[in-house]
C-alpha cells in the first residue's frame, strides 16, 4: 500500500517487497541500519521511500548468509565493488570455519562410532621409520629452529626474535615426554593439548613473550591414531599415493588475505609481510586435530625455510625419490640450501608394517580403502629468499 499522493509504502508493503519482517524493519531503524523516510508525527507509522527498497534487500540477502549486523553495516557503506570484496572475505572466513567444525565433527563421528577392539584377536598394526636435520643455512650465523623426530613423536618448531631459539628449543623440549610415554589412543588429543600448554610456559619461561616466540607443529602417534597440533607457519605434509597433501593452514597474514580472495598464493610469496604470524604459541590457540594413517604414508614437518624456497611439486618429487628417511631429508635440506635458505628444518616419517616390510617390496599387511585426506588449498610460494620472522601482530 502506498501513502496517498506520495511514492511513500507502508512498513507492510514495503517488508513484503523486501523480504523482511516488520518487526525487523523496526530492529533496523532502532540501530540506524534502515531508517524509514518518513515516521507519521501522531501516529508514529513508518513510511519508506520506493528507491530504498535496494538497501534493504541487500540487508535481506545478507542476513540470509548470517553476517552480523555489525558486518551489514559495514557492507552497506561501502562503494560496489568494495561491497562486493568485503562479502567475499566474510564468506570465506565462513567457509574456513565451517571446515574447523567439520573436521570436529567427523573425529566424533569416527571416534564414537569406532568398533572396540576385541581382547586377543590380532590387529594391523603400523611402525615408523624416521629422520630429522635442522640446518642454520648459508645465510644466517645461528639457527633458531628446533627439530625433533622419535618413535612417537615428530615435532618443528621455528623460534623468532633475540630469544627465538631458546623458545623453539624449549618448545619441543617441553614434548619429548610423550615419546617415551605409553600414549592411549582414546585420549591421545587431551593428553597433547595439555603438553603444548605446557610447552607454552617453558617458553614463557625462558624468553620474553612480547619480543619472542616460536611455531610449533608436531605429531603423536600411539600406534593405531596420529594426533596433530599446529600453530604458525610451519607446516606438515603428508605423502599418500604419490600425492602430496597439506594437513596444517598457516596461521600468517598473507595466508589470511589469501582465504579472503584478497591475495593469490603467487602474490602471497612475494607481499612484504608474507613473514608476519598472526598467532604463535603463546599468542592464540592451536590447532588439534586427528588424522587416519595408511600403510606407505610418509610425513613431512619443516619450517618454512624450506617451504619458502622449495616449491611444493619440487618437494613431492624428492620425498618420492627418497625411500631412505636420512636420505629425503638430507636432499630437502641441501635443495633448500642450494636456493640460499636462511635456515630451515626437516622431520620425516613413513609408516610401515610392524614386521618392517616396505609395502612397495612385499604386502604382508591387509589392505584398507584409500583416500586423500582433507586438507587445505596449497599456497606455492617459491621466492629466492625470505625476510626475518616477524612478529606476532
Amino acid at each position: 500500500m502506498r501513502m496517498k499522493g506520495t511514492d511513500m509504502l507502508t512498513i507492510g508493503a514495503f517488508a513484503r517487497a523486501c523480504r523482511l519482517s516488520p518487526k525487523a524493519l523496526r530492529l533496523y531503524d532502532e540501530l540506524e541500519l534502515l531508517r524509514p523516510a518518513r515516521v507519521d508525527p501522531d501516529s508514529g507509522y513508518r513510511y519508506y521511500a520506493v528507491d530504498q527498497l535496494e538497501r534493504a534487500r541487500l540487508v535481506a540477502w545478507l542476513r540470509r548468509l548470517g553476517m552480523p549486523l555489525a558486518g551489514i553495516r559495514e557492507v552497506c557503506a561501502l562503494e560496489p565493488a568494495a561491497a562486493a570484496r568485503e562479502i567475499r572475505a566474510f564468506w570465506a572466513r565462513v567457509e574456513a570455519e565451517t571446515a574447523v567444525r567439520r573436521d570436529l565433527a567427523g573425529f566424533l563421528v569416527d571416534h564414537l562410532a569406532a568398533v572396540p577392539a576385541v581382547p586377543g584377536k590380532d590387529t594391523t598394526m603400523l611402525e615408523l621409520r624416521y629422520a630429522a636435520h635442522s640446518d642454520r643455512g648459508l645465510v644466517r650465523p645461528s639457527n633458531q629452529d628446533t627439530a625433533y623426530a622419535g618413535t612417537r613423536l615428530l615435532a618443528v618448531a621455528d623460534g623468532f626474535g633475540p630469544a627465538g631459539a631458546p623458545a623453539s628449543g624449549a618448545a619441543v623440549e617441553a614434548l619429548r615426554f610423550l615419546d617415551t610415554e605409553e600414549v592411549p589412543a582414546g585420549n591421545v588429543l587431551n593428553l597433547l593439548e595439555e603438553a603444548v600448554r605446557g610447552a607454552t610456559e617453558a617458553v614463557r619461561d625462558v624468553a620474553d613473550p612480547g619480543e619472542n616466540g616460536t611455531t610449533l607443529t608436531a605429531l603423536l602417534w600411539t600406534g593405531s591414531q596420529l594426533a596433530l597440533v599446529h600453530i604458525g607457519d610451519s607446516r606438515a605434509y603428508l605423502l599418500r599415493d604419490g600425492g602430496l597433501f597439506r594437513i596444517t593452514h598457516d596461521h600468517s597474514v598473507v595466508q589470511s588475505l589469501v582465504d579472503e580472495g584478497r591475495l593469490t598464493p603467487e602474490e602471497a610469496g612475494a607481499h612484504p609481510q608474507r613473514a608476519l604470524l598472526l598467532k604463535a604459541l603463546t599468542v592464540g590457540t592451536p590447532d588439534l586435530k586427528l588424522h587416519d594413517t595408511h600403510r606407505g604414508d610418509r610425513y613431512l614437518l619443516c619450517s618454512d625455510g624450506l617451504t619458502a624456497v622449495v616449491p611444493e611439486h619440487r618437494i613431492r618429487e624428492l620425498l618420492t625419490a627418497g625411500q631412505d628417511p636420512e636420505e629425503a631429508v638430507r636432499s630437502l635440506v641441501d635443495a633448500a640450501n642450494a636456493a640460499g635458505v636462511r635456515t630451515t628444518s626437516v622431520v620425516w616419517w613413513r609408516t610401515w608394517c610392524r614386521n618392517g616390510v616396505s609395502p612397495t617390496v612385499g604386502d604382508p599387511c591387509p589392505r584398507r580403502p584409500r583416500s586423500a585426506p582433507r586438507v587445505h588449498p596449497l599456497s606455492r610460494p617459491d621466492e629466492p629468499g625470505r625476510p626475518a620472522r616477524a612478529q606476532v601482530r
